[in-house]
Order: C-alpha cells, then structure tokens, then sequence
C-alpha cells in the first residue's frame, strides 16, 4: 500500500489531530449532556483511530524501504 503525499498529511493529521478529539468531545458531552451511547461512540473512534494509525505505520514502513 503506497499512499501519495497529500493523502498521507490528510489521513496523519485525521490520525493524529481529528479523530482523539471527536472521540474525547463526544466523551465529554455524553457525559454532561446525557447523550446517548457515549463508550459505544468513543469506543468505535478510538478503534477506527487505531486501525488507521496502523495503516499509515504500514505506508511509512513501505516507502522507507523504498528510499533505501
């Protein structure tokens, strides 16, 4: 799996930046507001969050090998 610059930025900044603090936000306001399914939701984001940070581990393993 090769990824071009841009959608790696794109997809890292998701990883990294996006998705923690939807996941933290719901948390948050599910617990304060009373919204539903609150470990169901944070539960599911961190999951997606993880899959995609081994996704892009993955990628960034493949290219270095390539630059060698």
């Amino acid at each position: 799996m090769k990824l071009n610059d841009k959608t790696y930025d794109i997809l890292k900044y998701v990883a990294q930046i996006v998705l923690p603090a939807c996941g933290t936000l719901y948390a948050a306001l599910s617990g304060i507001w009373g919204l539903p399914y609150g470990d169901q939701v944070t539960g599911t984001i961190m999951a997606i969050d993880t899959f995609l940070g081994a996704l892009l581990m993955i990628s960034t393993n493949q290219y270095k090998k390539t630059k060698e």
